[in-house]
């Protein structure tokens, strides 16, 4: 274990270097860094222990539902009925440890699949720079740091180059910090050692190199994080809507039974059997199995998703994704494959064609109309085309790489493009490398749009690549056809960028510069302006197949997608019109530069009616999302960099890139594409609604039996009857049978039509009018099951306890075939036995349910055991049989029910569409 020591920002950097026997320029060797992996441990925090499990399962009975139970148990036992107040608590505690149980699973499974999702860090050593997990790194490597990172340990800083920095989580600083590598007094306080880089914080621009002084636990922030509680929150806008539901539910019961209660001692009932009415009436009204359903529904809902590519840190995401009515996505790698191949090249005033495809070095370059263009260059029109070619592999960070005859890409695609159009032109990288070493660097940033790098041999050259718009303005002049720097022609070059992105191409622009001799720094300032351009790239990223399926089902169920995009306004468009993204002919395309002389009323228009959105800067992302959510939108946005944080904060539910991603949006959204791929947000979009759906069928079929139950006690109660069902009964009801059969419904397959309705309105009340309509007609069909059966077997056996325990069996059998009414397994028999369909749905879990279900019944009634506890009384097979009979009248109220419903769903669409 390491211990805190005072620090090292007042230590110049060759000192802490040294302290740790690490090497600036090789880093540690493999043997170090294994023997102080032992040493130190892995880079993972220690939280401080959660609630221990006896006090998060005792917070299970704070719920106010769960009071009426207790006290109704604790009446009971002081009238000495033990037995009863026994059921009561035991069948408390059932629900109890249900609700802790799968809380534990729902909270563990979100937690495990966020430590699914590994942070990396970049790091020199032996000489080599490597991706590393975050977890392995000790004290003494060297950490090199880029935008959009999130700083993996303590570091000493080294070398920074506009080094920005957001400590706020750590020091409450809200702008991000300037750093710089220069000693410090010891007692500088936090906040203000520009010279370190603490865990946990974001570079939000720039670049820098450290080495790491602390990891774990003993990093600033491990300090903090043992005080610190981990813990997932469960809460969700539906869960909230329960709570808020059950607490209206308890005021109303609580009143109803108090009623009944001073009613019937008015008619001259006993308070003993008035009471055991009211206790009766509460525990029927109230859904004690609802909450455990709702969390086990939500955590399968979480693992299906991860299932399909889509790693949830949020749970309300979940159910959000069920409501969202738009999806902004970016191009590269999102909707399309994010596998360039360069097609064109522009150089010297010359078009060239590129042949080949995927990384291969196979293919020619042609000049339009001629042979193939090989090595050696003999003239000055090869010239061009081959610094062209030079500045794409020189200002570059990737790497091709063969293994068993197959070629790869070590790096962003974008750059093996270029590498592989210069191989086929015979230009080697490491012989480029070789011969013109690089110097210095300026990383790709957003804010600039685009890469430069400085070389030698003396005077220095600086080669830039980047998009048309940032590298036009700052050329002056171009390399012509035969190596003279001539005058820039900037219409000549526009005119073939459009012709390129009309193709659908996207298109890179190339320039160089020399600097004054001596100069081995580079700086924004060095290529403002005077670059000599060199000619354009333009290469071709095909639509995911995957992707535009996808989509068309979005669009079907009512989900507008947009593209949000860096690239030209006429690639996009191109894009987006091969993908089907808008269904006009036309497809309504908006640049950056347009937007932002816009207002904010003229943004909220054009938002609705345009399908591209190009050359989009960061903050615009942001008015996008707004403007949308202005016009009532529930807005999905997807984003990978680091100015993309706010947008993603904003959206409903913000969606980063696992794969490509930087770890600033990462920790902003909600959820995580493990393959970056549009795809997998139109299969998130429908495992949200078929969550939500399934949390409707759990509600649809648990209310119904509440109602009955409720009625049956309150009519017998008012009119001096017999109850023909007890409370303890009432509540194996509710809590062992209903969730025995309710639970399969959490893990029902999407309905067919999941994705051809339109997005609910996240505003929509619980309980519905369709829904409670549905609710009303069971309930009444239950109460009068209920009444009716337990009155006829009280009449012909003459024994209450046997008439009780017919219509408990009669009541759960019609239960059996209104489960199967509203579930998948039973949709698709009727549609099968109507010749509608020629398949049946597979549902093992459903149909095991039910047979436990049929098993529990079982024993509820035929063992003695049972029977005292329950108070209910063995059957013959004849009073069986009498219990199977109300399957048969429930077939068409659960089919009429479910007409009813069909009704309501048509005549709502109707009006969504207007």
């Amino acid at each position: 274990m390491q211990t805190q020591l005072p620090g090292y920002h007042h230590l110049s950097e060759q000192v802490v270097i040294d302290q740790f026997n690490s090497h600036a320029e090789k880093g540690l060797s493999a043997e170090v860094i294994a023997h102080r992996l032992t040493e130190y441990g892995t880079n993972e925090l220690t939280f401080k222990a959660g609630k221990p499990a006896w006090l998060r399962f005792l917070l299970q009975f704070h719920q106010p539902l769960l009071y009426i139970l207790l006290i109704a148990g604790a009446v009971k036992a002081l009238l000495g009925s033990w037995t009863n107040a026994a059921v009561i608590w035991g069948v408390t505690l059932i629900n109890a440890v249900i609700g802790y149980v799968q809380e534990a699973k729902a909270e563990g499974a979100i937690a495990s699949l966020a430590k699914a999702v590994t942070t990396e860090a970049t790091v020199l050593r032996d000489s080599e720079t490597l991706r590393v997990p975050s977890s392995e790194l000790v004290p003494g490597d060297m950490v090199l740091l880029t935008s959009g990172d999130k700083v993996p340990a303590d570091l000493r800083l080294l070398k920074v180059r506009n080094l920005q920095i957001d400590e706020s989580a750590l020091t409450g600083e809200s702008v991000p910090v300037e750093k710089a590598v220069t000693p410090l007094e010891l007692e500088t306080p936090l906040a203000e050692r520009t010279n370190m880089a603490y865990a946990g914080s974001f570079v939000t621009f720039g670049q820098g190199k450290g080495l790491v002084v602390a990891t774990a636990d003993a990093t600033e922030v491990g300090q903090i994080s043992q005080s610190m509680e981990q813990r997932v929150n469960l809460a969700t806008p539906l869960t909230r809507k329960f709570a808020q539901f059950s607490r209206t539910l308890l005021y109303a019961v609580l009143t109803l039974a108090t009623l009944t209660f001073v009613i019937g001692r008015a008619q001259g009932e006993t308070w003993i059997y008035m009471f055991e009415a009211a206790v009766a009436l509460s525990v029927s009204a109230i859904p004690e199995g609802l909450p455990a359903v709702v969390t086990i529904t939500l955590a399968i809902g979480v693992n299906r998703m991860a299932s399909r590519h889509a790693i949830v840190r949020k749970l309300p995401a979940v159910e959000a994704l069920g409501s969202a009515t738009v999806i902004c996505s970016d191009k590269t790698g999102t909707l399309t494959e994010n596998q360039m191949t360069v097609q064109a090249i522009y150089a010297g005033g010359e078009l060239y064609t590129v042949s080949g495809g995927g990384y291969s070095p196979k293919g020619d370059i042609q000049l339009t109309g001629h042979g193939a263009i090989t090595s050696p260059w003999a003239d000055g029109l090869a010239k061009v085309l081959e610094e062209c070619l030079t500045c794409g592999v020189l200002c570059n960070d990737s790497q091709l790489k063969q293994t068993g005859g197959e070629w790869s890409m070590v790096g962003d695609p974008t750059e093996g493009a270029l590498l592989t159009a210069a191989a086929k032109a015979s230009l080697s990288q490491a012989g480029l490398v070789a011969a013109k070493p690089r110097l210095d660097a300026i990383p790709f940033e957003s804010q600039y749009q685009y890469m430069a790098t400085l070389h030698d041999p003396e005077p220095p050259m600086v080669y830039v690549k980047g998009s048309v718009e940032a590298l036009l303005q700052r050329c002056s002049h171009e390399l012509a056809s035969h190596g003279h720097i001539l005058p820039l022609d900037r219409d000549a070059v526009e005119q073939v960028v459009q012709t390129m992105a009309g193709q659908g191409l996207r298109v890179l622009a190339f320039a160089q510069k020399r600097l004054p001799t001596h100069q081995h720094a580079l700086e924004h300032e060095d290529i403002a302006q005077d670059l000599v351009f060199l000619g354009l790239q333009g290469m071709i990223d095909p639509p995911r197949p995957e992707a535009i399926t996808a989509v068309q089902t979005c669009q079907t169920a009512g989900i507008q997608v947009k593209m949000i995009t860096g690239d030209h306004i006429t690639t996009a468009r191109a894009i987006a019109h091969r993908m089907g993204i808008q269904s006009s002919q036309q497809v309504f395309a908006f640049e950056g530069q347009q937007l932002a002389s816009m207002n904010e009323e003229k943004i909220a228009q054009v938002i609705e009616e345009g399908a591209v959105f190009a050359r989009v800067a960061p903050a615009q992302k942001l008015q996008l999302v707004e403007a949308l959510q202005s016009k009532g939108h529930i807005v999905a946005m997807t984003g990978d960099g680091v100015n993309d944080a706010p947008a993603l904060k904003q959206a409903d539910i913000g969606i980063a890139m696992g794969k490509g991603g930087t770890e600033v949006a990462r920790e902003s959204a909600d959820m995580l594409l493990t393959d970056d791929n549009f795809a997998s947000i139109a299969a998130a979009v429908e495992e949200g609604r078929t969550v939500y759906q399934n949390l409707r069928k759990a509600i649809a079929f648990l209310l119904p039996v509440n109602g009955g139950e409720s009625m049956t006690i309150l009519i017998s109660a008012l009119l001096a009857r017999d109850l023909p069902i007890l409370a303890l009964q009432v509540l194996w009801l509710n809590m062992i049978n209903s969730i025995t059969m309710t639970v399969p419904l959490a893990f029902e397959p999407k309905s067919p039509g999941t994705m051809q309705q339109l997005p609910r309105n996240p505003n929509e009340p619980l309980i519905t009018l369709p829904l409670l309509r549905r609710i009303v007609l069971v309930s009444v069909f239950n109460w009068i099951l209920i009444f009716g059966i337990f009155e006829w077997a009280k009449l012909n056996t003459g024994d209450v306890a046997v008439a009780r325990t017919m219509a408990i069996q009669a009541l759960v059998a019609a239960r059996i075939i209104y489960l199967l009414s509203i579930s998948q397994l039973g949709l698709s028999l009727v549609t099968y036995l109507r010749r509608q369909s020629s398949v049946i749905t597979n549902a093992p879990i459903l149909l095991a349910g039910i047979g436990v279900a049929v098993w529990l019944q079982i024993l509820f009634s035929q063992w003695g055991f049972m029977n005292t506890l329950f108070e209910t009384a063995p059957l013959t097979w004849q009073q069986g049989l009498i219990c199977l009979i109300p399957m048969l009248p429930m077939i068409p109220v659960a089919l009429g029910a479910n007409a009813l419903d069909s009704r309501s769903a048509k005549i709502k669409a109707k009006r969504q569409h207007g």
